[in-house]
């Protein structure tokens, strides 16, 4: 009774219960046995669920999971061990002191000697050591003895200021400057007793020079030659930027030119000095008056008109007034006074660079700083080199260079731009670190100036994605299954024709002319020009490789070239005015032909007739051959008061009188029938035959010389 009231009493409070229950016992007397039946009763809370309401019902069904478990991977209370380690490293491998560690291994057998810097040669005395410290450990391999710091790449920079202790006198710099054609050479040829002009192409400077002149006073003046042509205007600018005093040469017979008024802005944005030599004074027709007053107009302001510029009537080819230029030139530098320092690392100017053959990579620089000594160091721009030997302007090897003095330099590893600053290092190890430094820099400010092109490339690609998605998925899943093989993704061929070129020069401002030359094509819509490839030095059998890949054509620019070339064009040029000319016959060459139209004859229309041909009407034009002839397999127009009404019409007959003619001369009347006679004509109109020539087109490319 007491069972089964507490069984109601679970249920009562919502309880799982299982309970056995004894229902009933039988004897049996005569079998000796009894047999208890069991019956077992379960009760759930199941039937006592609690009813829903009508809102909870209607909510929506949500499962919620338990988070599932990670088993997380036990780290802590494991330490890394490796082979031959020592007792201290075994200490800091375990976070515990060293006196913790070694009192440990006094009680491990064989642990042998317990100073900071014995080796633990056996993995089961370690083994040991780390479980009686409460530790786990995990065999690992040794690590690498740390080197010394890497020291960081830097930039080498020009040095400050020098004291005015340390400054001494040094030569001027000289540059020549003016138009082509008015005599630079010439003087300089004059100055130095050589004969440079006459062994140039063209009878004109391409190149700039550096040597120095020894003056009768036994002062030494550094000159400096540049071009006058239009397209060497960046040597000029170099050439203005490294020079103290500039001698202005301009023709008595030819006066102030481009190139002149050139020279003076540069003068002036420089702030450097001008000396005007008047040259030619000898010539008939010269008048130095007038080239005077033109540079009163240009903003000189010469001696006896008001200023302080000097100016001297020179004759360079019979070497008149040199005298007189050359002391302006002496007394301008005493009232500079120029001073250098003569002293610590060297710093220059490149002024022009080459290879050469025999002797390899080449500059002519300009010490401005330090002495140069043969086995330096130098860095500019992205090259380096150690110099290996040092040669004059006469080609002379030379032990040392001071400042003001012009130098060529041997040893390059890469060819230097011109106009670069040079810097001594102390080593080959700091040269390349700074390289290493500047190429990093260069590739950065690169991946800066291409970052506006690539992100409007990524915009663009993204927007067509973002298309090409939004239509797939408006076709739906089968529409927008590919049906056969994937078609290939590559651009469309340009048909536009393309004249490729390689441009090799011997010297790099040479190269750097042609290039800003061929910067001023602007008809890339008719024919694309484009250089593969450019370079200084003579054309090498890599030049004859990529030009025969891109079909290309090799100018060769005063340089030598290979003997017996198949398949490739290479065309030897010294003149780069000559270079652009037959470039432009190159691009004409590619361009297609048009249409031109010529006039063949015309035909005044005096009066028209109507006549029946069959059921059929037509209007036959009454005309007079007033000019040429009329060819009736021509093409005609019909013009009225000055303006064409119709062109490309054609004939269906032409007769003269009554019979059937292919052609009428002048003065001849005749009868004209047009195949299309929807046409409106009107007597006194003009009908003109012409036919359609092909023409080779011409390139509007003007260089600007």
């Amino acid at each position: 009774m007491y069972h089964f009231c507490s069984v109601i009493k679970r249920l009562a409070t919502n309880e799982i219960v299982q309970s056995k229950a004894l229902l009933w016992r039988r004897g049996a007397a005569l079998q000796g046995a009894c047999i208890e039946q069991q019956r077992f009763f379960h009760a759930s809370a199941c039937n006592q669920k609690r009813r829903k309401t009508a809102e909870e019902r209607k909510a929506p069904r949500v499962i919620e999971f338990a988070a599932k478990k990670k088993n997380k991977i036990q780290t802590s209370g494991v330490v890394d061990v490796w082979r031959n380690m020592t007792v201290a490293e075994l200490a800091k491998s375990c976070e515990l002191d060293l006196e913790h560690i070694q009192e440990v291994m006094l009680y491990v057998k064989g642990a042998g000697n317990i100073d900071p810097e014995a080796r633990l040669e056996d993995q089961k005395i370690i083994k040991e050591i780390v479980t009686k410290c409460g530790l786990k450990m995990k065999i690992v391999a040794a690590p690498t003895i740390a080197s010394k710091e890497e020291v960081k790449d830097r930039d080498v920079l020009p040095r400050p200021p020098p004291p005015p202790e340390n400054l001494q006198e040094r030569p001027p710099v000289v540059t020549v400057m003016g138009h082509v054609d008015h005599g630079k050479t010439t003087l300089l040829d004059s100055l130095r007793g050589a004969s440079v002009a006459a062994s140039e192409a063209g009878g004109i400077t391409q190149h700039i020079g550096a040597f120095t002149v020894e003056l009768d006073n036994g002062e030494r003046v550094t000159f400096l030659d540049t071009p006058g042509h239009a397209a060497f205007s960046a040597m000029r600018a170099r050439g203005a930027n490294l020079t103290d005093i500039i001698v202005l040469v301009v023709a008595a017979d030819d006066g102030v030119m481009e190139q002149t008024k050139e020279v003076l802005y540069l003068a002036k944005e420089a702030n450097v000095p001008i000396i005007v030599a008047i040259n030619k004074i000898d010539k008939p027709g010269s008048n130095p008056d007038r080239v005077k007053k033109e540079l009163a107009q240009n903003g000189i302001a010469l001696e006896g008109f008001g200023g302080d510029t000097i100016a001297v009537g020179v004759s360079a080819l019979q070497g008149t007034n040199l005298e007189e230029l050359t002391e302006a030139v002496s007394t301008q530098a005493t009232l500079m006074g120029l001073k250098g320092e003569y002293v610590g690392p060297m710093e220059g100017v490149v002024v022009e660079s080459k290879v050469d053959s025999r002797r390899g990579k080449l500059s002519t620089a300009i010490v401005t700083r330090g002495t140069l000594r043969k086995g330096s160091v130098l860095v500019s721009g992205l090259a380096w080199a150690r110099v290996r030997g040092l040669f004059d302007h006469a080609g002379q090897p030379v032990s040392e260079v001071t400042p003001g003095m012009p130098v060529e330099i041997l040893g390059w590893r890469e060819l230097p731009s011109a106009g670069e600053v040079i810097l001594e290092v102390e080593s080959e190890k700091v040269a390349h670190s700074v390289m290493r430094w500047r190429e990093a820099q260069a590739k950065l400010e690169k991946a800066e100036s291409d970052k506006d092109a690539i992100m409007l490339k990524q915009m663009e690609h993204d927007e067509k994605y973002k298309a090409e998605r939004e239509q797939q998925r408006l076709a739906g899943f089968y529409r927008r299954r590919n049906k056969g093989p994937r078609p290939k993704e590559s651009a469309p061929d340009d048909p536009t024709p393309r004249v490729n070129v390689v441009i090799k020069g011997d010297v790099h401002g040479s190269v750097e002319a042609i290039l800003d030359v061929l910067e001023t094509y602007d008809g890339n819509e008719n024919c694309r020009l484009d250089v593969v490839h450019y370079g200084v030095g003579d054309v090498s059998q890599g030049d004859i490789e990529l030009a025969r890949l891109f079909k290309a054509v090799v100018y060769a620019f005063s340089v030598n070239v290979p003997e017996k070339v198949k398949d490739v064009e290479i065309r030897p040029v010294n003149i780069i005015y000559r270079l652009v000319d037959d470039l432009k016959k190159e691009i004409n060459s590619k361009l297609p032909l048009v249409d031109e139209e010529e006039t063949v004859g015309e035909a005044n229309i005096l009066q028209l007739f109507d006549i029946n041909e069959g059921r059929k009407k037509v209007t036959v034009l009454g005309c007079r051959c007033t000019k040429g002839m009329l060819k009736k397999t021509s093409k005609f127009k019909l013009v009225r008061n000055g303006e064409i009404v119709a062109h490309e019409l054609q004939l269906d007959s032409m007769r003269h009188l009554k019979n059937e003619v292919d052609t009428v001369k002048k003065d001849v009347e005749c009868g004209l029938r047009l195949v299309d006679q929807d046409i409106e004509v009107k007597a006194g109109d003009t009908v003109v035959c012409y036919k359609i020539n092909k023409v080779p087109q011409e390139t509007d490319w003007d260089p600007g010389f």
